[in-house]
């Protein structure tokens, strides 16, 4: 009887076995230009987990007005917090690639690390592709949103699943859906707030703000805004601060449709007619600073709170590559490694 021979080396199946931990992150424009932002926007508004709308006429409002008027302004905020290395959430998310593989390294562990955005580059498509030819088959995924939302981490796994449709051999997948109250990630919270209170003093209010989401979602059963709450609930018992101490607050809200309460801006505004002139602020769903905490709360809101009477603001960096962060992501993959 005659027998196959030299399967392995015709196929390459003997160069799987390797195991692939994957950064995944929202996304940046290639530059702060026009051009380039519209581009991104043009992926994002598109995806149907971020823009709830049919299709048909949110299409029109998109590329009839948005994309239009949008860009331009968008570039001109990104131009204010682009760096030397370029966008910030690239720079930072690359900086936590490569301190995760140090520290899986350093541990013990043959896994390699990699970051993808879910929209913008580098791609989840090309990236996930990469890791294939490497031989990846043990795929650990951990999308950077500590808190879970339809329109970020469901978003993240439409992507993965979309590219992986198209594979005849799919890797054994360990999906990391949320660890807004993993107890790392509160203790790094916690601690970069108590870092800041150290050497600032403890401010009347601490505002924690949260990426804002249409109210409808969390009708519609989305966890995040109960996420965002327990996140809260566990770093102001950790710090021992009192009801008085904190507010939570929701950010980034566009379009008229009621978004989750109570609004940063509103909120933050309205602080100094109390007799608050005082706040430090925290963005406790970024996991590296971005447009959204560089621009919007450590620019944009200091003013409205400047305008309003206040006079001393202040806002507590992301985690971003922290080594108790690092540390973190590092203790959430490696029970899949």
């Amino acid at each position: 009887m005659a027998r196959f021979s030299g399967l392995d080396k015709d196929t390459g199946h003997k160069a799987r076995g390797k195991t692939g931990v994957l950064l995944l992150n929202l996304g940046t424009p290639d530059a702060p230009t026009a051009s380039a932002v519209r581009t991104y926007l043009a992926e994002f508004l598109s995806d149907p987990r971020v823009v709830e709308i049919p299709k048909l006429l949110w299409m029109i409002i998109l590329h009839g007005i948005i994309l239009r008027i949008r860009p331009a302004k968008s570039a001109a905020l990104y131009k204010q917090v682009w760096t030397d290395a370029g966008s910030p959430l690239l720079d930072i998310s690359e900086r936590q690639q490569a301190k995760l593989a140090q520290s899986l390294q350093a541990q013990g562990h043959d896994a390699s690390v990699h970051l993808a955005m879910r929209y913008g580059s580098p791609s989840v498509a090309s990236t996930l592709q990469t890791m294939h030819k490497q031989g990846v088959d043990n795929l650990v995924v951990l999308p950077l949103y500590p808190q879970y939302a339809a329109p970020t981490t469901g978003s993240a796994f439409d992507a993965l699943a979309k590219e992986m449709m198209k594979w005849r051999y799919l890797p054994a997948l360990h999906f990391i859906n949320t660890y807004h109250d993993n107890p790392d990630f509160i203790d790094a919270i916690a601690a970069s707030i108590q870092k800041d209170f150290d050497l600032n003093g403890k401010p009347q209010k601490l505002v924690m703000s949260y990426h804002g989401m249409p109210e409808r979602n969390l009708h519609l059963g989305d966890p995040y805004y109960c996420f965002c709450m327990k996140t809260t609930r566990l770093v102001v018992e950790k710090l021992g601060l009192s009801e008085d101490d904190y507010v939570a607050t929701f950010q980034s809200r566009f379009g008229k449709a009621k978004w989750l309460q109570p609004y940063t801006d509103a909120t933050i505004g309205s602080l100094p007619e109390k007799g608050i002139t005082d706040i430090a602020v925290i963005c406790p769903a970024f996991s590296a600073d971005c447009l959204e905490t560089l621009e919007e709360i450590k620019g944009e809101n200091r003013h409205v709170f400047e305008d309003a009477g206040g006079k001393d603001f202040r806002y507590i960096e992301c985690l971003n590559d922290n080594d108790d962060h690092i540390n973190m992501m590092a203790n959430l993959v490696k029970p899949y490694l």
